[in-house]
């Protein structure tokens, strides 16, 4: 059933490195209430809520948390840290009668009806959506993944995926070469071995003209680089957001988001100001026949970091019973 607007609730959003703790009243995230926790100081997740709750001195008749992992039937893991947590767990932990675990970027797939225009940055325009069309979360940070969220009769149902962990595409003979350097001992790269904070790097590293070099730069170093005019950091940003759009564009074909693309995570926002100088349009719109036809759907960027609060607030207002934060590996 859904919770009272009135009943406070416990959101989590669960990082590979920090866990973010709030709560909410009805879909309103308390914002002061937002704590942040660094996860290698807790040796589980259920530690770290059972803190917070002391901490507050209050008692929670729900709980949401939002992973960075994969979920399915009320269990869940994060890809980049070696904790566990169920349904169960989740409830002794907090007390809390009503539980809920999510995919992180299924979470903020709930959120999207909650999204102030101001958190909303316009990267492809196009005709004005109707209400209840499909919208497509995408999210690049750590990871790569993508979620299509609908719009029924008894709220929003948001379907997760592993989008992230798919082939990426190649459309050049360079995008084959750059697949042939990123691949590992699992055989040909995944989507977001490339289209990932890590991903960044990798590219960098392929552009690069002297491989022998040992000091590599972080993600952020090459952000700054570019931001500074720096000809190979411009360079890795063009070819990283030519793929971007590529898969984006593929995703849209799959799902149809005539609502909307949303790009989340912090790599999809550092690129928001390089977007359009670098042929992020075009290669979404890249589809031969069908180039027309990718005209209509318009391409936003998701500026809210407390999207998955939101979001598990939502979910658990809506009442959902519709196992929407299931996710296979």
């Amino acid at each position: 059933m859904p919770h009272p607007e009135t009943a406070p609730v416990l959101v989590a959003d669960i990082g590979g490195t920090n866990t973010r703790v709030a709560l909410a009243d009805g879909v309103a995230v308390r914002q002061e209430t937002v704590t942040k926790y660094r996860n290698a100081e807790y040796p589980s997740l259920d530690r770290v809520l059972r803190t917070y709750l002391d901490e507050k001195s209050i008692q929670v008749t729900g709980a949401c948390v939002a992973l960075a992992g994969p979920t399915r039937n009320g269990v869940g893991g994060l890809t980049n840290l070696d904790w566990r947590m169920d349904e169960a767990l989740l409830r002794e932990a907090t007390g809390a009668n009503h539980v809920a675990l999510l995919n992180d970027l299924v979470a903020q797939g709930y959120a999207l009806n909650n999204v102030a225009a101001r958190d909303l940055t316009s990267v492809v325009s196009r005709p004005e959506p109707r209400p209840g069309e499909t919208r497509l979360m995408i999210g690049i940070g750590t990871g790569f993944n993508a979620a299509a969220v609908h719009t029924t009769a008894s709220g929003l149902m948001v379907m997760p995926s592993e989008a992230g962990h798919a082939n990426l595409p190649v459309r050049t003979e360079r995008e084959l070469r750059l697949c042939r350097f990123v691949e590992t001992a699992h055989g040909f790269p995944a989507i977001e071995d490339v289209l990932s904070g890590r991903g960044l790097e990798r590219v960098h590293a392929f552009l690069d003209s002297n491989p022998d070099r040992s000091q590599r730069p972080h993600a952020a170093q090459i952000m700054e680089a570019a931001k500074n005019g720096d000809r190979h950091a411009l360079d890795t940003l063009e070819l990283f957001i030519g793929l971007m759009g590529t898969v984006a564009g593929n995703l849209s074909l799959i799902h149809l988001p005539f609502g909307g693309v949303y790009f989340v995570g912090g790599v999809a926002r550092a690129m928001g100001p390089y977007l359009t100088a670098h042929g992020f349009a075009e290669a979404f719109a890249n589809k031969g026949r069908f180039a027309d036809f990718m005209r209509q759907f318009p391409v936003w960027l998701l500026e809210d970091d407390f999207a998955a609060l939101t979001g598990c607030a939502a979910y658990l207002a809506q009442g959902s019973d519709q196992g929407a934060g299931s996710s296979t590996a």
